[in-house]
């Protein structure tokens, strides 16, 4: 079947309370949560609380915090999954440490990434279906990267990881398993299908270059998001309609794992109300759309193989783009894949204001009665608060 699993995300103040919203939301659809977590406040009493009540081999698990402190976050869960006496071998979920994501967003390195990722892998050895190195190429995409861009820098990223872990005495296929690729979804219906399907014809061929043990290392593993790039303050239900075709796209087109950003997220912290809203998006097409019953309905038609084989050509020139010019690591360092993120946002909003790119309900049939009153653009903050 074309199964994906319906995530959705909580940032935890208080673990009691986070733990009740967490079983609440899995009996209305849920099946992956993603727990953001304070690092000041983690030890195995913190986890304990959180997931208390929550079976672990029946949900998908996904944990961040503080880059600095995964490790720890690892050998916690580890533990605790061993006292809970679960068969750690079927839980799946996911630790979201990536290195460059701080260095694309902040400009800062921080850490070692061979040090901890190396050890990140040996404190998750034991959970073999949790993958801790993460490609947020999401970053770029709500940066307002073309699609071609977010695609070939996402595979440059993740073969960053796999060159200097190997390099470092890791095999290959160790470390292709623990990669998780995190996309965002904008609303270019067809072309985010064909996205997703040469996302993972072109992570098989890298992952093979690298002869890995067993074939099946190959298999990317796909979490997507909604874009917050075109997300509006303005008259914001017309978010509603941009994130349920985004959700389309990544459901046709076979990723594991889906979130729906609520209408709302743009300018206050979202509401029961719009929560349940995001979730029912996702529901509806599985319920009564059926589109989780066909794998890859898209294949054979010539319009989107023709997109998918257009797309992949240009991705993979950016990729080797990339590597010539040292590999995705230096490239950040010297900030040439921020300058040319940069630049697409700019001519994209050039695009979106001479109504050459349309983003209904801005600058096609918007509402021009529409006042924002108290609304103001949320910003973004670190999670170590």
């Amino acid at each position: 079947n074309n199964e994906w699993l319906v995530r959705q995300e909580i940032k935890v103040e208080c673990p009691k309370e986070a733990n009740t919203k967490a079983l609440d939301i899995l009996n209305k659809g849920v099946d992956s949560l993603a727990f953001r977590v304070k690092a000041k406040e983690l030890n195995a009493e913190y986890i304990e609380t959180l997931l208390e009540g929550i079976c672990a081999d029946c949900v998908e698990l996904n944990f961040y915090t503080c880059q600095g402190h995964v490790v720890k976050l690892a050998e916690i869960l580890v533990a605790y999954f061993r006292k809970k006496e679960y068969d750690l071998t079927k839980l799946q979920g996911s630790i979201g440490y990536d290195f460059f994501d701080k260095m694309l967003a902040k400009g800062k390195e921080k850490g070692d990434m061979l040090t901890t990722a190396k050890a990140l892998i040996e404190a998750t050895d034991a959970l073999p279906e949790y993958r801790v190195l993460n490609v947020t190429a999401l970053t770029l995409n709500n940066a307002g990267s073309y699609i071609y861009q977010e695609l070939g820098y996402a595979l440059a990223w993740g073969n960053e990881y796999l060159n200097q872990l190997t390099e470092a005495g890791v095999p290959a296929a160790v470390v292709a398993r623990k990669i998780k690729f995190n996309f965002g979804i904008s609303s270019n219906y067809f072309m985010e299908i064909a996205k997703f399907r040469a996302a993972r014809w072109l992570w098989a061929e890298i992952v093979a270059a690298y002869n890995p043990a067993c074939q099946c290392a190959c298999k990317m593993h796909v979490h997507a998001q909604t874009s917050e790039w075109n997300m509006t303050v303005y008259d914001a239900h017309v978010n509603l309609l941009r994130s349920q075709t985004e959700a389309m796209s990544a459901a046709l087109a076979g990723v594991d794992s889906i979130t729906v950003r609520p209408f709302d997220k743009t300018y206050q912290t979202p509401d029961d109300f719009s929560e349940r809203i995001a979730r029912n998006q996702q529901l509806l097409l599985k319920e009564e759309c059926h589109l989780d019953k066909v794998v890859d309905p898209s294949a054979g038609s010539y319009y989107v193989e023709v997109l998918t084989n257009s797309l992949a050509d240009v991705a993979w020139k950016l990729f080797l783009e990339v590597e010539d010019k040292g590999g995705f690591g230096a490239e950040v360092a010297s900030g040439e894949i921020q300058k040319a993120v940069n630049a697409s946002n700019e001519a994209r909003k050039k695009a979106v204001a001479t109504r050459r790119e349309i983003l209904l309900g801005t600058n096609q049939f918007p509402n021009f009665n529409e006042k924002a009153g108290e609304k103001q653009p949320i910003e973004a903050k670190c999670c170590c608060g």
